[in-house]
């Protein structure tokens, strides 16, 4: 135990996030494994198994089998589970338990947790750990209420309950994992498109799950005072509602006549898929139509839409929706000719700028390089795979229906990506930096010419 404590001792918060996750992956990927797991109670491949739950816990909900019809109660429960810990995060919970054994909670402790939630400081974590957790507790809880009333009068009360509370708790942690797979196996929500009450419940978790803790927080103490929320907040809020409107403004122009669309009853089912696709298309993985008749213009859109994610400290990820908002206005400054990049009446550090580059830059050659790869080993067109591999690192989960056909080297591939997607472009880098000593030396400045 005191190796154990030492070993944990001498890691910088990130790598103890890094740690944490790959144990809880490991662990839950063995469970898989049994024979319990499985319908057929056979063993199942342990780098099949280690793809399934690093795209549970990351909330990506990309699955090389049909969830309901290959793992049995059992299994359905672990990976159930692993979506939760990813979701609200395994330091909130560590956390938690810990605030209720008395135990003191040291300042290692506080700060992994603030990488944990992306909070802006160490302070009050206990309190903020509490919201988080309530929270999660109260939105899943009603959200499994609502769904119960979808699923109890077509497969009855016990299953419909277990159903109602899975798909609550994939769509609030954006995992985007389904177990419609009773109705048809691999249909997605394909077979309830038709349904206003499990695809509006759908929409109100993922939205609540993708805005952050954060926004919460101001949501609950300012209600409908936009002015007193704090910066990032109000960056969240708007860059959410803008991205839904050109959503379906793109679907009505593109897709309303279109073959995705043609399973639709009348103009109002095409408006509720067009409204579950646009929203799962930014942080989950529940299709309403199969993505794979979308036309390409639709598809680009839902790459960027992907690319792009939730907000910090939620249970989406992308490059976050700060990150682009910080992007956008940097491009807004050259062009006004400003000295700083600003936002609502407030100005952003340097720094920020410096980070939210660094992570646009990094997923972008993240995604370029592995869908080059990828479409060369598999000898599949650059766009499925591009898809594919901004589903994976955005932990989105849709598909165009490669994922089952990828060779084992691919699969291990995105299975690095969406590891990569759920610690983040900032911490994965803080992980494998921490014990480069920065420079204290400028060296000469030189201009040269860009653009």
């Amino acid at each position: 135990m005191s190796r154990i404590r030492s070993f944990l001792s001498n890691m910088s918060f990130t790598q103890i996030l890094v740690f944490g996750y790959t144990m809880v992956i490991l662990v839950s990927a063995v469970l898989l494994m049994l024979p319990i797991s499985s319908r057929e109670r056979a063993f199942t491949a342990l780098n099949d198994c280690i793809f399934t739950t690093t795209s549970a816990l990351s909330g990506t909900g990309l699955t090389l089998f049909d969830t309901y019809t290959y793992w049995s109660l059992f299994g359905q429960i672990v990976i159930l589970i692993v979506i939760q810990i990813g979701g609200i995060g395994f330091m909130s919970m560590a956390i938690f338990a810990l605030s209720y054994t008395g135990r003191k909670i040291g300042l290692k402790q506080r700060f992994t947790m603030r990488e944990s939630v992306a909070g802006f400081s160490g302070g009050g974590v206990v309190k903020m750990t509490r919201f988080i957790l309530k929270g999660t507790i109260y939105c899943e809880t009603a959200g499994a209420i609502a769904l119960s009333v979808f699923f109890i009068p077509k497969i009855g009360v016990g299953k419909g309950i277990f159903f109602a509370i899975f798909h609550s708790i994939s769509a609030f942690c954006t995992a985007g994992i389904d177990i419609m797979g009773y109705f048809e196996p691999g249909s997605s929500i394909i077979t309830a498109a038709d349904s206003w009450l499990l695809n509006v419940t759908l929409i109100i978790l993922l939205t609540i799950g993708g805005i952050g803790y954060i926004t919460w927080g101001d949501v609950v103490e300012h209600k409908w005072h936009f002015k007193k929320y704090r910066l990032q907040s109000k960056i969240v809020i708007m860059v959410t509602i803008l991205f839904y409107i050109l959503g379906i403004a793109e679907m009505l122009l593109v897709e309303w006549n279109a073959p995705s669309l043609s399973s639709a009853d009348g103009a109002g089912q095409k408006l509720l898929m067009s409204s579950m696709l646009v929203t799962s298309g930014r942080d989950a993985g529940f299709a309403p139509l199969n993505v794979a008749l979308l036309k390409e213009s639709t598809l680009l859109m839902i790459i960027c839409f992907m690319f792009i994610g939730g907000a910090p400290g939620s249970t989406a990820c992308g490059i976050k929706t700060t990150t682009f908002a910080v992007m956008v206005l940097t491009i807004a400054s050259v062009f006004r000719r400003k000295k700083s990049v600003e936002c609502f009446g407030r100005r952003f550090e340097n720094t920020i700028i410096k980070d939210a580059s660094c992570v646009t830059t990094l997923y972008l050659l993240v995604v370029i390089i592995s869908s080059i790869v990828i479409s060369a080993i598999e000898d599949v067109k650059i766009l499925p795979v591009m898809f594919e591999v901004v589903s994976a690192i955005s932990s989105c989960g849709l598909s165009m229906g490669i994922t089952a056909k990828l060779s084992d080297i691919s699969c291990a591939l995105i299975t690095i990506i969406m590891f990569f997607g759920r610690i983040g472009g900032l911490s994965f880098i803080m992980s494998l930096s921490n014990n480069v000593k920065p420079s204290k030396v400028q060296l000469p400045e030189e201009k040269i010419i860009v653009g």
